[in-house]
């Protein structure tokens, strides 16, 4: 069975408060974005990786690219207006592969679906996720959460039971027929990551633990949190 990973990085920096694009911001001499593709590359060399850029990034990522030596093999795929048709993209040139492949549809895949700007996800959480959907046929990784939570109406707010939620990170797995056919639906609003996609086609999604230090970097605070993150000793 194939196993594809679609890294999609569309991120314009605007939350980071600068022009540069969050997922090319330097860290250890590398963007952001490279560390990422590395930790699936060392987690399993012979995932293939789709990266989902803007095309107005291309022409820097390239650069980065052999300015820094990535070693990681990888196809650029045009970006979307939204993440739903990024992903949308990456998996139509999944499919286009197959096809040049001598198959039919993408039965014999497992996709997930990761951000470009979380580079700290766990080898075992990725083999978790792949494992788990090979199964199920959909699983994300989920932390519990920590602060207390409080939900907002027009009274206000009250307390509510925080141990109802958990927090959902990337990446999401997927047997590779069914990604294919939630993202055949019309694009939808509710739509805030792949699970719902898949999950508006009546399947149910399953969890995995995930580890915290998985955090998606968005904002300075978060990329202070990935200096200490590189700079403590699991990263030397």
């Amino acid at each position: 069975m194939n196993k594809y990973v679609v890294i999609v990085a569309g991120g314009k920096g605007l939350r980071m408060g600068g022009d540069l694009p969050k997922q090319f911001i330097p860290m250890r001499g590398k963007p952001l974005l490279m560390h990422t593709l590395e930790t699936f590359y060392r987690w399993d060399a012979s995932v293939r990786v789709v990266l989902v850029l803007p095309e107005a990034h291309q022409a820097y990522w390239r650069m980065l690219c052999e300015e820094i030596g990535c070693q990681v093999p990888h196809a650029v795929v045009n970006g979307g207006e939204a993440r739903f048709f990024s992903v949308k993209q990456g998996l139509d040139w999944i499919i286009h592969k197959e096809s040049m492949d001598g198959k039919k549809g993408l039965a014999d895949c497992l996709i997930a679906v990761h951000d470009g700007v979380r580079p700290f996800v766990a080898p075992e959480v990725i083999s978790s996720c792949f494992e788990r959907a090979a199964s199920t046929k959909a699983a994300i990784p989920v932390v519990p959460l920590v602060d207390s939570l409080r939900e907002k109406d027009e009274n206000g707010s009250h307390p509510v039971d925080r141990s109802r939620y958990i927090a959902v990170q990337t990446p999401q797995v997927f047997d590779g027929a069914l990604l294919q056919e939630a993202y055949r639906q019309p694009y939808s609003p509710r739509f805030t990551d792949d699970a719902s996609v898949v999950e508006a086609l009546g399947y149910t999604i399953d969890t995995v633990p995930g580890n915290r230090e998985n955090i998606k970097i968005t904002t300075p605070f978060d990329l202070r949190v990935a200096e200490a993150l590189f700079n403590s000793e699991a990263y030397e």
